[in-house]
């Protein structure tokens, strides 16, 4: 089951699925936890029995290797008369995509068992469920025959398995809650349910209850990991970047130490923007394991984010060499190659392939014609730019706030002033309280009124210093707040006013006493004045 937006799928998000489909041992356990390297160890040391190799089968499914996961389920297939085996043949087939030859072997575990054992019914469900199998219609028909068997008293792996198959519907979500809550009423300290309830509540984007939900798992079992890492990405979905960080941590602390960790690690760096730190964790598993696809995807984009375009565009044309062999590129991909190519001097043909994966992918069309723009904008490609956003807005209902500021700065960047004021007004006629505005409205007035004799920015930067500097965070507002001070003593020491100058010239080398040019304006002003000559006499004439 995948319940991750696009935005850690296309990374290294490695969801766990289902239940134990046995009583809970310690490997089972560990698959749960995603300690898959402790559990296959502990698998593998254990006297060989069907038991092991049906569980080594879900942990080579789950950790996506299909082959291994077949070899394992079909040696579980030697007794053709019990349940067990036959489950584990059907499991193989689904590993391998025959989902035909996979019902067969389901529906004779079910004949085996005479229709009478809810276990079955519950393996079979899990099956599906930690399969890549999308058409939900026979694994609900095994669900409904196992909850028939139950008479009104809910199975909590039963129904953990019936929201997981529900949840590969689009329109699931409400079944998958529902058979989520039935498990935790059924179990209130089944953890697993209270975390399938969060990850469904972050898919509607409905943070807070995710965190509840998230927060009662913990508090059922403060080693559960599967949970900090949920909340992680709750936090991240929020824009709390360092809780986030900080609930990974904890995730790390508690999950298995492997490379598939490492890669979580940096992959999490990568979505909270920290991306330096992102690049050092992708170089630890690229160490290891060179291959690893997803650490050279994330390789190539970090360095872009760096600033590092030519060794980014290297390692984006080596990595999609790999990956389309594999036939793994992803929508991503072609935006990231797209902007490495504008940011190049390749404009044409990087906009070209930004433009077909908006194409491609209606869905993300709109998030996509922002990639396209922020790419002209960083060639700047300011009329391109323009276009773009003119573009993306057109077909947005006049688009979102931040469409506009975007536009504004494009049009200033090109040198349209004016243009560029009119819209950061209507940002701040729609949003007053948004403190940048004042700052960017000032930027494009002063820049409409070089000389500043007009005062065309007076105004804006007059609110800026009120809005700003009375901010509960002020201080990250430091660099604008010395821009308008200067301005402004600037501004009346042109005039002449050199006592209403000096108080904005004092503040701004307040903000920053090693700022040079406000020193010399408050060294220029106070300077004692040069001290008047008494007129020399007249000389007396004598008689």
């Amino acid at each position: 089951m995948n319940l991750k937006p696009w935005k850690l799928t296309l990374l290294a998000a490695l969801s766990v699925t289902g239940s134990a489909a046995l009583a809970q041992t310690s490997p089972q356990k560990a698959i749960e936890l995603e300690r898959y390297s402790e559990a296959r160890a502990a698998l593998l040391r254990a006297p060989q029995s069907n038991e092991t190799s049906y569980e080594l089968g879900r942990l080579y499914q789950m950790r996506d290797m299909p082959d291994s996961a077949a070899y394992y389920f079909n040696r579980v297939s030697l007794n053709q008369k019990d349940p067990m085996t036959m489950i584990a043949a059907g499991r193989a087939a689904l590993a391998k995509g025959k989902t035909a030859e996979a019902e067969i072997q389901f529906d004779n575990a079910v004949k085996a068992s005479k229709g009478k054992d809810q276990k079955v019914y519950t393996m079979i469900a899990q099956a599906y469920a930690e399969s890549d199998v999308k058409d939900t219609g026979k694994a609900l028909s095994y669900v409904a025959a196992g909850e028939k068997l139950n008479k009104g008293k809910d199975d909590p792996a039963l129904m953990i398995a019936r929201g997981d198959i529900y949840l590969k519907s689009e329109t699931g979500g409400g079944e998958a809650m529902n058979s989520y809550e039935r498990a935790s009423l059924a179990d209130p300290n089944n953890v697993q349910a209270y975390v399938r309830k969060g990850q469904l509540n972050m898919r509607a984007r409905t943070y807070n209850e995710a965190k509840t939900n998230f927060d009662k798992a913990i508090s059922i079992d403060p080693n559960y990991a599967p949970a900090y890492n949920s909340l992680a990405e709750t936090y991240y979905f929020a824009g709390r970047y360092d809780d986030a960080l900080a609930q990974f941590q904890k995730y790390s602390s508690l999950a298995e130490k492997s490379s598939t960790t490492d890669a979580k690690y940096a992959s999490f760096l990568y979505l909270t923007k920290k991306y330096p730190e992102a690049l050092v964790e992708v170089d630890k598993v690229l160490a290891k394991e060179p291959n690893n696809l997803t650490m050279n995807r994330l390789r190539a984009y970090s360095l872009y984010e760096t600033g590092k375009n030519d060794e980014a565009l290297a390692a984006m044309q080596k990595y999609l060499q790999v990956a389309q062999a594999e036939n793994k590129i992803i929508t991503e991909d072609n935006v990231y190659y797209g902007k490495m190519l504008i940011k190049g001097g390749k404009t044409a043909e990087g906009a070209a392939i930004i433009k077909k994966a908006i194409d491609a992918d209606p869905k993300k069309a709109a998030e996509l014609q922002n990639e396209l723009a922020q790419a002209y904008l960083a060639a700047k490609d300011y009329p391109n730019a323009i276009s773009t956003l003119k573009a993306r807005m057109n077909a947005n209902k006049g688009g979102e706030l931040t469409d506009k500021v975007y536009l504004g700065r494009a049009y200033e960047l090109n040198g349209q002033y004016a243009q560029a004021d009119s819209l950061y007004g209507v940002v701040l006629t729609e949003r007053p309280n948004y403190i940048p505005g004042y700052q960017m409205r000032a930027r494009a007035n002063a820049n409409i009124d070089k000389d500043s004799k007009q005062g065309l920015a007076k105004p804006y930067y007059e609110q800026y210093l009120k809005v700003a500097g009375a901010a509960e965070d002020a201080s990250k507002y430091k660099s604008g707040l010395i821009e308008a001070n200067k301005y402004l003593g600037y501004y009346y020491y042109q005039k002449g006013d050199k006592a209403t100058a000096l108080p904005y010239w004092q503040q701004a080398l307040a903000l920053d006493p090693n700022d040079q040019q406000a020193k010399t304006a408050v060294s220029e002003i106070t300077k004692p004045a040069p001290a008047k000559k008494a007129p020399a006499k007249a000389p007396v004439k004598r008689k």
